[in-house]
């Protein structure tokens, strides 16, 4: 019976943690630590930073981070250390948007693309992405293609 029990605890934790959704933003990370680590690998490997800041309950959010996993991935793996800023209830980390020109002003997931000097190259100030789950892979990957177009126009 001890070990009927046991098993059955057993199946129980093992099917809570399969159901738990892997969620794209840490909200016990240190966000100005991930954005120095950030900036210090791009500048290592002569990439820009792509910061993304968002939050977990966010659904867009969660989008984004998915289609940042599928077809964009090795697009945005080639141009970008990629570093996520978990902002909560609009409750944290709001200084670190701040320094940026508070890209979440309009909602998020927001984007800020910086050198690995820490300049901003671009932001996204209107919510762009704020309806990351309407634009579907494809839109976020037309969107990432059309930020790093920039990036190559502007050198």
């Amino acid at each position: 019976m001890k070990n009927l029990l046991l098993g059955v605890c057993s199946v129980a934790v093992m099917a809570v943690a399969i159901a738990a959704p892997n969620l794209p933003y840490d909200d016990k990370a240190d966000a100005k630590t991930d954005m120095q680590a950030a900036l210090a690998q791009a500048k290592a490997a002569n990439k820009k930073v792509l910061a993304i800041f968002g939050a977990n309950w966010c659904p867009d959010c969660r989008e984004l981070d998915k289609a940042m996993h599928g077809k964009s991935a090795p697009q945005i793996a080639s141009q970008f250390v990629v570093v996520k800023v978990d902002v909560g209830q609009f409750d944290k980390n709001l200084d670190v948007a701040q320094v940026y020109g508070n890209p979440i002003k309009k909602g998020i997931p927001a984007a800020v693309v910086l050198t690995a000097d820490n300049q901003v190259l671009y932001a996204t100030r209107a919510g762009e992405l704020a309806n990351a789950r309407r634009m579907g892979e494809d839109g976020i990957y037309d969107f990432f293609s059309g930020v790093i177009e920039k990036q190559q126009a502007a050198r």
